[in-house]
């Protein structure tokens, strides 16, 4: 089967068989990798949330690795031989850090869960450590939730959102800017939508529905704009979209497909306060915890709402 050919997919409930297939068509890929654009084409009836949940499964199995190329994911068939090459002539004690680091995926290992996995002395742990990180083998990420805390994960693997906050972040620190120009132009996308059905003859029902767009259709507006310096993804945008929700300024619905659209509305009242509360709102609400560096206490948006 040549890697461009249309998959013929199992049902959704047919978890094992489709992660079968998708495993298949990665390796198709080779070194190359498949990325999101390719999966698409290849599974056109895959769901964009019924293909990052396999594919999440399959990072957390061990099976693909997720990698950044030019600002695009790139999936590659996991390749376990790069890593044996480099640990020939090493003691057993490093073979078993860096199996623990492996086994943590994109989402990283604490130095003290890896102290604790391998019942090693820090001293000789941390020379381990180095000793990993000055052959490449391994990096050290630190997560925008918890600025002191490093978590060890393999060095050509893609760090989890959840560690670097996704596209919200720069060298850990929020873009505010950035968040609030995606939501004026998201936002004026959607108006400018619904002011160009006003005169569908088809009646009042046709131009409620010709108003609607789907996240794929925004994000395909904020890529054409070139506002973006990181590549934005559906959900990305979907988030963004789900806080003009909440603010009131847009209204979703279901679609046929099981996705969502969304649609620009004039409020008839303004939102009330709970709803207009930040926390409600923020694209990086799960990574705010204390201690860490999005956190309520220093969070501007909070203090200014409460004053």
């Amino acid at each position: 089967m040549d890697p461009t050919d249309t998959v013929q997919c199992a049902s959704s409930s047919s978890a094992p068989a489709n992660e079968q297939m998708l495993i298949s068509v990665v390796t198709k890929f080779g070194s190359k990798g498949a990325t999101d654009a390719d999966l698409e084409k290849l599974f056109p009836n895959w769901t964009p949330d019924m293909r990052v949940t396999i594919l999440n499964k399959l990072i957390a199995k061990g099976f693909i690795d997720i990698f950044n190329s030019g600002g695009n994911l790139v999936y590659k068939i996991k390749d376990t031989s790069q890593g044996a090459e480099k640990l020939k002539g090493a003691d057993n004690e490093e073979k078993v850090v860096f199996k623990i680091i492996e086994e943590a995926g994109n989402k990283g290992i604490w130095i003290r869960d890896i102290r604790f996995k391998s019942n090693l002395m820090p001293t000789q742990l941390n020379k381990i450590l180095k000793m990993l990180e000055g052959k490449k083998m391994i990096k050290a990420v630190k997560s925008v939730a918890a600025s002191k805390k490093k978590v060890y994960m393999l060095f050509n693997v893609e760090p989890d959102r959840s560690l670097t906050g996704g596209a919200w972040y720069c060298d850990q620190d929020f873009e505010t800017e950035f968040v609030d120009v995606l939501n004026q132009q998201c936002y004026r996308f959607l108006q400018q939508k619904k002011e160009t059905t006003v005169g569908n003859k088809g009646g009042p029902l046709a131009v409620r529905n010709a108003s609607y767009a789907s996240p794929k259709q925004v994000c395909k507006f904020i890529t054409e704009l070139g506002i973006s310096k990181v590549q934005l993804s559906e959900d990305d945008i979907k988030t963004i979209l789900d806080t003009l929700v909440f603010d009131g300024k847009l209204e979703r619905v279901v679609s046929t497909d099981g996705g969502f659209l969304f649609r620009a509305i004039d409020s008839l009242l303004p939102p009330p306060d709970l709803i207009r509360m930040p926390c409600g709102v923020c694209p990086v609400i799960n990574n705010c915890s204390y201690p860490g560096k999005v956190n309520p206490e220093i969070c501007v948006y909070l203090n200014d709402w409460l004053s």
